[in-house]
């Protein structure tokens, strides 16, 4: 399928938000995917990423969810040219970006998703449910999303996400009962953002909600970031094996959808 994107601006309560747009040829109308980035910012790899959304029949769109402090991107290189994982980062670098990504409040992420509904009123995107794709801490913005606009938004991919559970009275995890229709996580064996106490505090709160579909995949050998294409550790088999329980989550619940 023939796709298009384009950079965009989304005004906002809090300012304009820069964002990538990408959408299927066709008069549509498709459903909504809004696409949460990681902790490095917008860059080309998301971009391929959005656009393969797209092409599967969806109206993506990718926020810049630091907008407030600016067009902010992280990239950093090793020698075959592959962007490298968050630990390899000098430590008062990997506290500055750990500082953008925990400041993201749910106020924030209601106030971003509110302001992606109202742009895409006049475009052609369907009524209907929408869903959400997050990678890192993405992946607890989607959540984040969920919980806040529960009516709308029925299908939640969170990809190696973070701080999904935590000792806070929000925690993602505590506030499941407010989501409704669908989630699917994949956790990286290796990743200590989705530790087994982790993952078994998500299977225990999602089984006491009847609102809420729950599939988990835990990936043998995979690190933190193991589904980004252009990552040191990237794990071509976990990450297709999470894009094709996405895409089928996705066909339940949002195509057909009025």
């Amino acid at each position: 399928m023939d796709v298009n994107g384009r950079s965009i601006d989304i005004h906002t309560a809090d300012g304009i938000m820069d964002a990538y747009t990408a959408w299927p040829d066709g008069q549509g109308p498709f459903p909504l995917v809004m696409m949460f980035m990681d902790i490095w910012g917008l860059r080309d790899e998301l971009f391929g990423l959005a656009r393969k959304v797209a092409e599967q029949g969806y109206y993506c769109v990718l926020p810049n969810l630091f907008y407030r402090h600016g067009k902010i991107r992280y990239e950093r290189r090793n020698s075959a040219g592959r962007t490298v994982s968050f630990d390899t980062l000098p430590e008062a670098l990997r506290t500055e970006m750990s500082g953008l990504a925990r400041g993201l409040t749910r106020r924030m992420i209601e106030t971003d998703v509110t302001a992606i509904f109202d742009y895409v009123r006049d475009k052609p995107v369907s009524a209907g449910a929408a869903g959400t794709v997050g990678f890192c801490l993405g992946g607890r913005i989607a959540f984040f999303a969920a919980q806040s606009l529960p009516d709308r938004i029925r299908a939640v991919s969170s990809l190696h996400g973070t701080l999904l559970v935590t000792d806070a009275a929000d925690s993602p995890h505590r506030l499941v009962a407010r989501m409704k229709g669908e989630v699917y996580c994949g956790h990286g064996e290796l990743d200590r953002s989705s530790t087994p106490e982790i993952a078994a505090a998500l299977e225990s709160s999602f089984a006491a909600c009847g609102d809420v579909a729950y599939r988990a995949t835990l990936h043998q050998g995979a690190h933190h970031g193991y589904s980004m294409p252009d990552r040191d550790v990237h794990d071509a088999d976990a990450t297709a094996i999470d894009w094709r329980e996405t895409f089928a989550m996705f066909a339940r619940r949002l195509k057909g959808q009025a």
